[in-house]
């Protein structure tokens, strides 16, 4: 016979019809009960501990209030033990044959380095010292990061070369874009502008757009990216140079009479009176000044995020049409009729430097992005290129038939030049070797005589602005192929440009800091820190700064006899005259190891040497 399964075993069993019934809810004062099952006995409830083990507590014991929010029992947490990483493992359980970062070429790692470690302060104290290793240590590990990172740089700079034996100056412009693909074809054009030329072009600093005027009036901006048009407007004035701003959003024009700005709408936004008969303009971006040379021999400048005159020099050199400026440092290299290059900071009435390059008039001038090389040309048909590092002399020079015009670096330091009708580029070993003018790189023939030329920023691309409009050239290895996204983004919106020229204004340098060496800002003035203690000394009469001279504290218990301070002092001077001496002898040592030859074997009377 079958039998029912007991309930509680196999089966099980079935529910009361009374608890099936909606359970009551629970105040918090009241204990929570747990229904038990029919035929089973009711065991210790789940979030109770058994009272039986519960050890007797006092009557006056302090009890905790349990927290409301966690209700998870309070485990210590346990220290951190320190794992070697050689001995860690990966999943299939093979060793790791390469442990570690991986190794960083040191060639690489120097190129992103900006301290010198074999420059050290000499008698440095030691918190200095610690400070000086804090920051090298940093600096160490900034550019280790900077040549891993240098993985990440996809893009790779482009070149020309030619068959066996072909001369890289024979292919024309059509050629190249007949073998390039389609978007880099696009980007060589052509605008036929006749009516108003000749022109003057300047690229943004993100080098996606393009702005033009033309001696007759018409003043244009573009995205030439696009080939969208963002204004074009007639001034019905001569325009002689056109500069943007520190974004695309603000126009520099120099007119016929006074300097104008507009917006990218075309709108007139002000017309600065003070700068009458400009004739070039620069715009200096890390410092927001917009630097004018006129026809009456004066240099401007203008800061543009306040609109005040922060300097006006006479160059005492007659008419100013021959202005660059150097983009390391900042100084605007002026060119003037004697054959002489002067360099200018808005800090300085007189010039920096002057330098003698032509036998004649000076024609143009241009300096490299690196600020180490200087391009001139002169009415004795010379092209010059001159060291910037402090010995300014000619590195190469080469007779032009018709001399050579508007002069331009681009950002991998190829050169170019105009001569007429015809646009000449040279190239260099590398970025930072000088461009070679024995035998040019590119050559082409233009439409009209040339009045501006410009390498487009990040683009291998060249701007010539002529007699018959604008022209777009490809110039492979011109441009740099990477760039930085948060300085110069090409594709940045308007919230983002926004947000970079609040940061910009914040981090503006001053006008005061410009020099020829940048680097000096960050060393110490000796020169005028010791200037500046002899007058302090003369207007006080005395040293504050000297040390005071060494007076023993008194002694109790008759200690402080006149013989025992006597006694202590002496013996304080014989301390100090001590380390005078032992500080000499290092220093007489410290010279003598320099000048002795390192090859020299050592000798057995060297004992006796002193």
């Amino acid at each position: 016979m079958e039998t029912a399964p007991k309930p509680g075993k196999d089966v099980p069993p079935k529910k009361d019809k009374l608890q099936t019934k909606r359970k009551k809810p629970r105040r918090y004062w009241e204990e929570e009960t747990v229904p038990t099952t029919a035929g089973a006995s009711p065991g210790p409830p789940r979030n109770k501990k058994n009272r039986e083990l519960r050890p007797q507590r006092p009557k006056n014991a302090y009890i905790l209030k349990k927290s409301r929010i966690s209700k998870k029992p309070q485990v210590p947490k346990k220290p951190r033990e320190w794992k070697n990483p050689e001995s860690q493992r990966g999943l299939s359980g093979a060793q790791d044959p390469f442990p570690g970062p991986a190794p960083v070429p040191v060639e690489v790692v120097q190129k992103f380095c900006r301290i010198d470690k074999s420059r050290k302060l000499p008698h440095s104290k030691a918190k200095t010292r610690s400070r000086l290793e804090v920051a090298e240590a940093k600096e160490e590990e900034t550019s280790i990061k900077a040549a891993r990172s240098e993985l990440l740089l996809a893009e790779e700079p482009g070149f020309l070369e030619g068959e066996d034996g072909e001369d890289t100056a024979k292919i024309c412009q059509a050629d190249i874009v007949e073998a390039v693909d389609i978007a880099s074809a696009a980007k060589h054009f052509d605008l036929n502008l006749r009516q108003f030329g000749p022109y003057r072009l300047n690229y943004s600093r993100t080098g996606r757009h393009l702005a033009f005027g033309g001696r007759r009036g018409h003043v244009a901006a573009l995205d030439w990216v696009t080939k969208k048009l963002m204004c074009e407007i007639n001034v019905m004035e001569a325009v002689r140079d056109i500069r943007f701003l520190h974004s695309e959003a603000l126009l520099a024009v120099a007119q016929n009479r006074w300097l104008h700005i507009y917006d990218n709408q075309g709108i007139e936004l002000h017309c600065i009176r003070r700068c009458d008969r400009v004739t070039r303009l620069e715009f200096l971006p890390f410092h927001f000044l917009l630097a004018t040379a006129s026809e009456t021999g004066f240099l401007t400048y203008l800061d543009v995020s306040v609109g005040k005159i922060v300097a006006a020099l006479n160059a005492r050199a007659g008419r100013l049409d021959v202005m660059s400026q150097n983009p390391y440092n900042a100084v605007i290299h002026l060119g003037h009729s004697n054959g002489t290059v002067s360099l200018w900071s808005p800090a300085m009435k007189e010039p920096l430097a002057k330098i003698l390059c032509h036998r004649g008039g000076v024609r143009a001038v241009a300096v490299d992005s690196t600020g180490t090389y200087m391009a001139t040309s002169g009415l004795d048909h010379q092209l010059k290129i001159f060291d910037l590092r402090g010995t300014y002399q000619p590195l190469s020079t080469r007779t032009l038939p018709h001399g050579a015009g508007h002069p331009a670096f681009s950002q991998r330091g190829l050169l170019v030049a105009g001569m007429g009708d015809v646009v000449n580029i040279w190239a260099g070993q590398g970025k930072a070797s000088p461009p070679s003018l024995e035998q040019p790189y590119l050559t082409h023939r233009l439409s009209g005589p040339v009045h501006g030329l410009q390498f487009c920023p990040f683009e291998d691309v060249l701007g010539v602005g002529h007699t018959g409009g604008i022209t777009s050239m490809l110039v492979p290895g011109a441009g740099e192929p990477n760039f930085d996204g948060l300085e110069s983004n090409p594709y940045r919106s308007r919230k983002q440009r926004q947000e970079w020229e609040v940061k910009a204004l914040l981090e503006k340098v001053p006008a005061e800091l410009i020099c020829l060496d940048p680097r000096a800002l960050a060393e110490v003035d000796v020169i005028s820190l010791e200037q500046g203690k002899k007058e302090q000394i003369e207007r006080l009469g005395y040293d504050p700064q000297a040390k005071a001279p060494f007076q023993p504290k008194p002694k109790q218990k008759g200690r402080s006899s006149t013989a025992s301070l006597v006694k202590r002092k002496r013996k304080v001077m014989d301390e100090e005259h001590r380390d005078k001496v032992r500080q000499s002898l290092q220093q007489q040592h410290h010279k003598e190891a320099k000048a002795k030859p390192t090859g020299a074997r050592p000798s057995a009377l060297d004992r006796f040497v002193r």
